[in-house]
């Protein structure tokens, strides 16, 4: 099926890392030209050089880029519009997803961080393009969110409440692109752990972690995600198919958000 999206261009935020590399190879090979940006310049270089040499038509671009400076963010989007004309697709994807501490021992230093990078990065980014694609009367914005954003994350503080006022930002964003040929989505996945999402649970606790063994046990489907899984969702949903899809938060989850007993 072909997506619409041949020529279009796309930013991928944390573009080197697991999911938004995923991201940045799918929307690639679909026509796409993308933006790996990400703070890892190495990062960013070596995901952008793997789809050059291996995307069926979209070209990549990496961008060193710190969400959080705002004079940074702005230079960095007039080199990506000098390149490519505009930017079409916003995959809000970067984040911080390493502390795990209840909330009474919480480290302030890291709610500060998580609140920076996970929420005002977006925020920096999604006013820098988000106006332009309205003018523009086309564009696609993926918000990505997280279980732990739709439910809550024991040990999670900074990471759920950042996670959650994803769903606020990307719905906003919804309600005011509706009129003008933009749409806004969020994803909530479960947790995705690449080649270990062919283990069992017992093969999880016994080869890797009792942590991702316990989250496979809780899913329906027995099984974790990979980041393709999500990748998927979000070439979707950036696509020219998905014109009437907007506002909605999309659970890539294996079903561990129903109810089952």
């Amino acid at each position: 099926m072909d997506l619409g999206i041949q020529d279009r261009t796309a930013v991928v935020t944390g573009g080197a890392g697991r999911i938004g590399s995923a991201d940045c190879r799918l929307l690639a090979n679909e026509g796409a030209n993308v933006i790996v940006l990400d703070v890892d310049a190495d990062g960013a270089a070596e995901t952008a050089a793997e789809i050059n040499e291996t995307a069926d038509s979209g070209e990549a671009m990496s961008l060193e880029c710190d969400l959080t400076d705002r004079e940074d963010v702005a230079d960095s989007m007039a080199e990506v519009r000098d390149a490519f004309g505009g930017v079409d697709i916003l995959v809000n994807n970067a984040a911080m997803v390493d502390a795990r501490s209840r909330v009474g021992d919480y480290d302030d230093e890291i709610w500060d961080r998580d609140v920076e990078i996970n929420l005002t990065g977006t925020y920096n980014i999604s006013k820098e393009l988000f106006p332009r694609m309205c003018e523009r009367g086309w564009g696609r914005i993926v918000n990505m969110s997280s279980m732990a954003g739709w439910y809550g994350g024991f040990g999670q503080f900074s990471y759920s409440a950042t996670k959650a006022a994803m769903i606020g930002v990307g719905r906003t964003m919804a309600l005011e692109g509706a009129q003008s040929g933009v749409t806004s989505n969020i994803i909530a996945p479960n947790i995705v752990v690449g080649d270990w999402a062919d283990m069992s649970p017992d093969e999880l606790r016994e080869n890797v972690d009792e942590y991702y063994a316990r989250i496979a046990d809780a899913t329906p489907m027995r099984h974790l995600g990979t980041e393709e899984d999500v990748a998927n969702m979000v070439t979707y949903l950036c696509s020219e198919q998905a014109s009437y899809v907007t506002g909605q938060v999309v659970g890539v989850t294996g079903g561990i958000d129903l109810f089952s007993f």
